[in-house]
């Protein structure tokens, strides 16, 4: 006997009962992981499908899988922000129902102006081919509107950096020979560049404002 044949429909939206969240087209989602111990997956939903065949799931999601530094074939490297995603070539089609919410991946950019990070917030800077290991763009700026530091390690947005108050350079405190505790106390900084004697003695570590330090660190996290 024929089987019989299996129609499927895409659809805009999807509302997931589990969860009470709508998901459509290019929406960011938390897959459930293979193991409870790991974090949950991330992908980008590129199309929603509904199908006659109660045996494969009657929704079903194509997605895009976002990779973190960890699981990728270099590694995770010091540059690597805790949020950090690759955006990788690997496409992929799962039930609805492993949908555990909705996240969104920022760009670099955006994920820097961001005045608090909560849990579901991300960003992402590279495409990842899962096959050779390749980065596009396959380097990253440390110059332009990117701080950096003389290390010129790619900027972290989870580092904490210290301001030049005279060229205006951004530096990690251990490549200017300095704690985090004794950067987060600076008053006012001048590089080795920008120090006269007198700029020497305002690198002082007491009687600080917290409100007039030039620092930069990760945004808070809600």
């Amino acid at each position: 006997m024929a089987k019989p044949r299996v129609s499927k429909h895409a659809l805009n939206s999807y509302t997931i009962k589990a969860i009470n969240k709508t998901i459509r087209p290019g929406d960011c989602v938390l897959m459930r992981p293979s193991e409870p111990s790991k974090p949950s997956y991330v992908a980008r939903v590129e199309r929603i499908e509904s199908s006659s065949d109660a045996r494969a799931g009657s929704v079903r999601v194509h997605v895009r899988w976002y990779y973190r530094p960890e699981e990728s074939i270099g590694g995770r490297r010091q540059f690597h922000g805790s949020k950090e995603l690759f955006l990788s070539d690997h496409f992929d089609v799962q039930s609805a129902d492993t949908i555990e919410g909705k996240c969104t991946v920022h760009s670099f950019k955006g994920y820097t102006k961001l005045d608090a990070v909560g849990n579901d917030d991300f960003f992402c800077r590279f495409e990842y081919n899962s096959a050779t290991g390749a980065f596009t763009p396959d380097r990253v700026a440390v110059l332009g509107s990117f701080r950096y530091c003389k290390c010129e390690m790619p900027y972290n947005p989870d580092d904490l950096m210290v301001q030049c108050e005279g060229c205006s350079d951004w530096f990690h405190p251990a490549c200017i020979e300095m704690t985090t505790e004794e950067a987060k106390r600076l008053e006012h900084f001048f590089c080795q560049n920008c120090s006269s004697d007198d700029q020497k003695l305002q690198n002082s570590h007491n009687g600080v404002r917290l409100s007039d330090m030039k620092l930069d660190t990760k945004r808070r996290r809600r």
